[in-house]
């Protein structure tokens, strides 16, 4: 018998890490979709908090693809539950991103030099484009777009990234059945 078969990373992949792949899978993609569908069919531009908030679920998307792959086929339950672990990381991450830019929303704390991330042009002509560049002020990352339920984007993306972690966790340290 193998020395690490007890150690929960070591355990053979089971319908739980099936699962836990397949919802953070799904729900990463669900989050990243959302934000993008705000940005390019709801008009609100993304601040440099937003935009950075969005980079950890760009690297956790591959890697938990990649995980679900391993624990559908069965090929590495090592490798599934590695994938978890490091798909946590990014979520825990994104997680306190969302915390400190709510944070920098509700004045706790200051906004990072870099806040701006940009505008949004409407014409395509290039003196247009250049004159908007010269012109426009990028959005404030102490300025909630908006707040459904009184939560900001960030607040929101603080609750997604909590919850898929937490199924991840699971995934990750669950005992096969």
């Amino acid at each position: 018998m193998n020395s690490h078969s007890n150690t929960p990373l070591w355990q053979q992949s089971s319908t739980i890490q099936i699962q836990a792949s397949a919802f953070v899978l799904i729900g990463m993609i669900a989050v990243i979709g959302s934000a993008l569908g705000f940005e390019h069919l709801g008009g609100y531009v993304p601040c440099a908090l937003c935009l950075e908030q969005r980079v950890p679920y760009y690297w956790g998307i591959p890697l938990m693809a990649i995980g679900f792959l391993s624990a559908v086929t069965r090929w590495s339950p090592q490798l599934t539950r590695c994938l978890l672990v490091a798909t946590l990381i990014c979520l825990l991450y994104t997680a306190w991103l969302g915390a400190y830019h709510s944070g920098v929303e509700w004045g706790y704390f200051d906004a990072p030099q870099s806040c701006g991330a940009g505008f949004s042009a409407t014409s395509s002509d290039a003196g247009s484009l250049i004159d908007s560049l010269s012109t426009s002020k990028p959005p404030s990352c102490a300025d909630a777009a908006g707040r459904f339920l009184g939560i900001s984007f960030a607040g929101w993306n603080v609750v997604a990234a909590v919850v898929l972690s937490s199924v991840a966790l699971r995934g990750a340290f669950g005992k096969a059945n």
